[in-house]
């Protein structure tokens, strides 16, 4: 289970834009909302809330106490100043305990590939995470890909493959590919070909959009 953590808040007021004046006063606009929650807007102080992002990331849980309440939530979504990244708003979403919640997390690779270790071949991973359905209180702060199973070139692990306990499930294709051992020649011709191809944008957070905050 994921660590979780602690922060104080308290409610807010000022809505709009307006927020840029609880900014000036180091504080961060930010709201809560979920399933069984009405929305409850908030206000936290700058340094408390930047480390307890860095450390919980999206997939701890956070025990936000507001005006003597407690509210358990996940991060989902940060927006941050385009030139200095600074914390403008964030989105908590309010978890029920009993309820199962779909989250994004991060591959973690252990161990290392036999087949790589001795110079056949190189890794490609397929991708950077995978979304997961559990219990708030089975989250997981990253998934273990041991690699020590890619004992050969053409060796790979597919979601399929991968065996996170019980009442924790895996919502990607079972059949996506989460890494494999190429062979050299041809991991160098596809990384050669991938920068040649137009990049596309990765969405890397997802939340509810919060309109009425209209950020400077």
């Amino acid at each position: 289970m994921a660590d979780k953590y602690t922060l104080e808040a308290q409610p807010r007021t000022i809505t709009g834009k307006k927020v840029s004046q609880l900014r000036r006063q180091g504080l961060v606009p930010a709201v809560v909302y979920g399933a069984r929650v009405a929305p409850v807007h908030i206000q936290i102080p700058y340094r408390p809330l930047e480390v307890t992002l860095m450390k919980a990331g999206g997939t701890h849980l956070i025990d936000l106490q507001v005006d003597g309440n407690t509210l358990v939530v996940l991060a989902r979504e940060v927006q941050r100043d385009v030139l200095r990244a600074d914390i403008k708003h964030v989105d908590f979403f309010a978890v029920d305990e009993s309820t199962k919640i779909r989250v994004d997390v991060p591959l973690h690779f252990i161990n290392e590939s036999p087949a790589v270790e001795a110079n056949l071949g190189i890794l490609a991973a397929g991708t950077t995470n995978l979304t997961i359905e559990t219990l708030p209180s089975k989250l997981l702060s990253q998934i273990e890909i041991d690699l020590s199973r890619l004992a050969n070139v053409g060796d790979a692990l597919y979601v399929r493959d991968l065996n996170l306990g019980e009442g924790i499930q895996i919502v990607n294709d079972p059949d996506e590919m989460v890494v494999r051992v190429s062979p050299i020649a041809t991991a160098v011709e596809e990384e050669t070909t991938e920068e040649a191809t137009p990049a596309e944008v990765e969405i890397i957070s997802k939340g509810k959009a919060e309109e009425e905050e209209g950020e400077e």
